[in-house]
């Protein structure tokens, strides 16, 4: 991300973004609510990228460089808040589970009239106090930063399925095993496994909301077999792959924007 546009006031709006549309890097002074009721979002700053299908939200905080990436039609939520109410207290890119009740309050909050009416406030302080409430979860995938972590990152980035160990892809980037986890741990705060593991999610959400099978994506991201895939998807998503296509098929058939309210994705 090195051209970075200054947009000062986190805008509040829903939008569409196209398959494998996004929008460039930038920040705001304010921080930022980005929901996802369609497709999968990933949005990724200079220390990793988040992503979220639609019963997760992501917190970008004021000031924190970062661009959207749509896998599949995206439907488009932001919700923007001052710097001065920061209901999580934290200063990092987060991932929140969006309940039932959350995400309706998100539809409804970006769908209303942008006015300063007391019904529009009530509104934002249910949102708020729903916000809070929501718990975190660990869809990051960070970010290498020393050459030898980035090597073996970038085999595994080229091929999901590569089921080698960490000393055989050691070996092809002439690092020992030792040095590399430690590496891990230290930079990015994480095991090898998990870090593959996240990075096979991460893509499984990809094909997904690209209506890619579910016995295919287990394939191409490297689980053993279908029921492992959903048996890992689901304890970290709390539902299997199936029901998350089905869940994305009944939102595309709920349109929620009107062509009022569509952007294109140039702003964000």
């Amino acid at each position: 991300m090195t051209k970075i546009r200054h947009e000062p006031i986190a805008p509040t709006r829903a939008q569409w973004l196209s398959p494998g549309a996004g929008i460039d890097a930038h920040r705001h002074d304010d921080h930022q609510i980005v929901y996802a009721a369609r497709g999968v979002l990933a949005i990724t700053t200079d220390a990793g990228t988040w992503v979220a299908p639609a019963n997760r939200a992501i917190w970008v905080p004021a000031g924190r460089a970062h661009a959207h990436q749509a896998h599949g039609t995206l439907e488009l939520h932001l919700v923007g808040l001052p710097a001065t109410d920061n209901p999580l207290g934290l200063d990092e890119p987060t991932v929140l589970t969006a309940s039932p009740l959350l995400r309706e309050l998100i539809l409804a909050y970006t769908r209303a009239p942008h006015d300063e009416s007391p019904e529009r406030a009530r509104l934002r302080a249910v949102l708020l106090d729903q916000l809070r409430a929501s718990p975190q979860q660990p869809v990051h995938l960070p970010a290498p930063t020393s050459p030898r972590l980035q090597a073996l990152c970038a085999l595994l980035r080229a091929d999901r399925a590569d089921n080698r160990t960490l000393a055989a892809l050691g070996r092809e980037i002439g690092a020992s095993d030792r040095t590399l986890s430690r590496l891990f741990k230290s930079e990015l705060g994480m095991t090898f496994p998990q870090w593959r593991t996240q990075l096979r999610l991460y893509h499984a959400l990809v094909l997904l909301a690209e209506n890619t099978p579910v016995t295919t994506v287990a394939h191409l991201c490297g689980w053993s077999s279908a029921s492992a895939f959903i048996d890992v998807f689901r304890r970290a998503f709390g539902h299997t792959p199936g029901a998350h296509q089905a869940e994305a098929g009944r939102s595309a058939d709920n349109t929620r924007i009107t062509p009022g309210n569509t952007h294109d994705g140039t702003l964000g």
